[in-house]
């Protein structure tokens, strides 16, 4: 059975990603929070440790791990965050993180793979330097490491797209068959392209691109995941969703009226946006999106804001923040999964998360191959079972 340690976890969605066939030895996160909210999830065996990733040492560690995975903070490298990129106080986390792996490293614990997640705007940030940082620290601590931009929309009805870097160990054998010439759609888009070509010759030398299929198109919508009696939040008054009409633009009140026309339960996506009018003065505008895909969760530290959604039933509209289930949903969190009691922490947790399908599909179409034939056995044949 595969082992892993899972850094900055939250809420655990990493773990649930990887499924009861893993076995995690060692957890930690920050935030007393989530941590609350991964122990009434995952049990209090011991494994999570709520604290400073800085203050973590590696003896500290149980065992040795096949899989390290780190969603190390975003925030500094989110394109509406403040620039500061692997220098700053949230993502620079990275180094720490990355301190106990060398202490695994020396103490002869080196994890067989290390698989790190983080939003697009890593590979742009400080004009692609940060990004190139990170692939310099994978081949000066001898992994093979490949890059893979994968958007939860491929799994779920949910706009979410992500940077998951993987780093092999160069002890273990690598099947010619994960591993791709030259770059493959969808997963390595153009943009992860311009960011490899930035990175110096040296670290290219330990790069791969790593040859992962396309899942199934999915036959979900972002209206099969609405409650229509939620408990977090309730619908607003007639008087408010008048008033986020008001705001409509021309376009978008034509987008309203096309679903209104549209046979069936549409749900679309409202966003604020300042915009200039025909007379030059910047205004706030209300646009919505039926498109049947959510737009990406992001907590307000990330720069956004809670999504409001708009529900069309023909003629009846109705207006109101997502709820907590909701976002959960478009996580791919199960309904058995427990939420926090208070909205805005709900709200963050999943915010911050990982899509859980995101991660199955990388641990049944890459880390379980990489780990040998009795890994990959199991978990294509979980990967079976849920399609």
């Amino acid at each position: 059975m595969p082992s892993f340690y899972e850094f900055f976890a939250g809420g655990g969605m990493a773990r649930a990603g990887l499924g009861s066939e893993w076995t995690c030895l060692f957890a930690n996160d920050f935030d007393p929070k989530k941590g609350m909210t991964y122990q009434r999830n995952w049990g209090t065996g011991g494994e999570l440790l709520i604290g400073d990733v800085g203050q973590i040492k590696a003896a500290a560690l149980p065992g040795m791990a096949d899989l390290v995975w780190g969603s190390f903070p975003c925030q500094d490298l989110s394109l509406a965050g403040g620039g500061a990129g692997l220098k700053g106080e949230r993502s620079g986390t990275f180094y720490p993180f990355w301190d106990v792996v060398t202490g695994l490293i020396k103490d002869n614990r080196a994890p067989k793979i290390i698989a790190l997640e983080n939003v697009l705007g890593t590979l742009t940030s400080h004009g692609g330097r940060d990004f190139e940082a990170i692939c310099r620290t994978f081949a000066e601590a001898n992994y093979r490491f490949g890059a893979l931009v994968i958007n939860a929309s491929q799994f779920l009805p949910h706009s979410r797209p992500r940077l998951f870097v993987v780093g092999v160990h160069e002890s273990v054998a690598v099947d010619p068959g994960l591993v791709s010439p030259g770059p493959i759609e969808p997963f390595h888009t153009p943009a992860l392209q311009r960011a490899m070509d930035r990175v110096g010759a040296e670290t290219l030398q330990s790069m791969v691109w790593w040859n992962i299929p396309s899942p199934p198109w999915r036959n979900s919508t972002f209206a099969d995941f609405i409650e229509e009696h939620p408990t977090s939040v309730e619908w607003h008054t007639e008087a408010k969703r008048d008033q986020i009409v008001s705001m409509m633009s021309a376009v978008n009140l034509a987008k309203l009226e096309a679903a209104k026309r549209a046979g069936r339960r549409m749900v679309g996506g409202v966003y604020r946006r300042t915009r200039f009018d025909e007379r030059g003065n910047k205004v706030q505008r209300a646009e919505v999106r039926f498109d049947d895909v959510a737009g990406c969760l992001r907590t307000p530290a990330g720069g956004s804001s809670r999504q409001v959604i708009m529900v069309v039933d023909g003629e009846r509209v109705r207006t109101r923040l997502i709820s907590a289930r909701e976002t959960a949903r478009l996580m791919g969190l199960d309904d058995s999964y427990v939420l926090p009691k208070n909205y805005n922490e709900a709200y963050h947790l999943t915010g911050d998360g990982v899509a859980v399908p995101v991660v199955r599909h990388l641990a049944a179409h890459l880390f379980e191959p990489l780990l040998g034939d009795q890994a990959s056995k199991k978990g294509r044949a979980r990967s079976a079972r849920r399609a």
